[in-house]
């Protein structure tokens, strides 16, 4: 990953990984954003933003989900504009879990694993996941606001080994 980057204002997660063989149940990894108030950056998310669920002022877009991992490309797309966020958050954690309907897998399981985060045209961070084969999930990226209004960016992959609702839940968690 990369070193931490100041005043960041709109930035794009993206995961891509490789079909499930022929005949076995389809690899779903879902991205997943946790934004944090000012006044309780590590407490409980005020709201989170996943396949399923939309941020209320529109600031925070999946606009690519993928069941399966198949196309080209990357998979998972989400767009997230810090520079429309309300002064009310100070902290957005982004993180990434497989879906384990089927089973349990991990990211050791599926094939060509790949999260870029970017900034326009620049790559801010890229991961294969190889540092969490183990993991269930991941948090890959933190954004932080600072006292000047400025959002800073964090690279950090940091597995976990549980469901995705409860990964969506303790991803904020301080690192351990």
């Amino acid at each position: 990953m990369s070193t931490p980057k100041k005043d960041i204002e709109k930035v794009e997660v993206r995961v891509k990984w490789d079909p499930s063989p022929s005949g076995e149940p389809a690899n779903d990894l879902d991205i997943i954003a946790a934004t944090y108030e000012a006044g309780a950056p590590y407490g409980s998310p005020a709201y989170l933003v996943h396949f399923d669920s939309r941020s209320p002022d529109g600031t925070i877009t999946l606009n690519r989900d993928s069941r399966t991992g198949q196309g080209f490309g990357f998979d998972e797309v989400m767009t997230i504009e810090l520079d429309r966020l309300s002064d009310t958050y100070a902290r957005v954690v982004v993180g990434v879990a497989i879906q384990q309907r089927d089973g349990h897998k991990t990211f050791g399981h599926i094939e060509q694993t790949a999260v870029q985060i970017r900034e326009g045209y620049t790559n801010l961070a890229e991961d294969d996941f190889s540092g969490v084969q183990a993991a269930t999930a991941a948090v890959v990226a933190e954004f932080t606001r600072d006292e000047t209004g400025s959002w800073g960016f964090h690279s950090a992959v940091r597995g976990f080994d549980g469901d995705p609702d409860t990964f969506a839940t303790v991803m904020g968690n301080r690192a351990g």
